[in-house]
């Protein structure tokens, strides 16, 4: 969307009865940013465009995977492994260890795509986890490995955000006593964040549509999910 300075912009051009495009917008924000030097490498529009509808047309065979750590009540840390389907924001896989080794996140790869099911591309950071064991299982399932730079978490943008969205709106809520418990609370988030959880960019509905119940179908009732803390709400005759 729109930036603040875009809509101030638009804002003022429209008091002052004058048509502006965002695009023009747009154009004259790249060219100022070259002139005061902060960003030389912007690409040129046209580029701009044919990456994103590069991605676009890739998006339903590529396939997000990265970790990240829980600490429980002793301090000890939890190591997660998620995988997210770019197109749909499914969550494919989320499963944890105290030990991250190559041949554990590479039957963990076996285990999330059977026969049938393996994407194209498996989108990753530099992480030494991702050892010859794991590289070389990918490698005899098909699967191409599309490596970020380094130090660019940006650059695998969709799974850094569901990370996010994991601690934000479940663990961030929870004490963590063991691993067993964790993986519970993890299973039940994962099923809520695809079955239940609106997404923007799926027009609010989730990764698993939803069906649209009508007021005819009887009164809207709530059923907690994680102990309450979210709900699913559905309509019951």
């Amino acid at each position: 969307g729109s930036s603040r300075s875009h809509s101030k912009i638009i804002n003022r051009e429209s008091q002052l009865g004058r048509a502006t495009r965002q695009s023009r917008i747009g154009a004259s924000r790249l060219r100022c940013r070259r002139i005061n030097g902060r960003q030389i490498h912007d690409p040129s529009p046209q580029t701009a465009v044919s990456i994103l509808a590069n991605v676009s047309n890739h998006a339903n065979q590529i396939v997000a995977c990265d970790f990240f750590t829980v600490p429980t009540v002793t301090f000890r840390q939890m190591y997660i492994f998620i995988l997210l389907h770019h197109n749909s924001r499914k969550l494919l896989h989320a499963n944890i260890t105290t030990n991250p080794t190559s041949a554990w996140t590479a039957q963990h790869i076996r285990q999330a795509f059977p026969y049938g099911t393996v994407p194209r591309f498996l989108l990753r950071d530099n992480d030494s986890i991702y050892g010859t064991v794991f590289q070389r299982t990918v490698e005899s399932m098909g699967i191409k490995e599309v490596r970020t730079a380094y130090r660019s978490p940006w650059q695998n943008a969709y799974v850094e955000r569901v990370i996010g969205s994991i601690r934000r709106e479940c663990l961030n809520h929870l004490i963590v006593l063991n691993e067993k418990g964790l993986q519970k609370v993890l299973d039940e988030y994962v099923q809520y964040y695809n079955r239940t959880r609106p997404h923007l960019s799926l027009n609010l509905n989730s990764p698993i549509p939803r069906n649209v119940e009508p007021p005819d179908n009887g009164k809207v009732v709530a059923t907690p999910i994680l102990g309450g803390l979210h709900h699913r709400y559905s309509r019951v005759a």
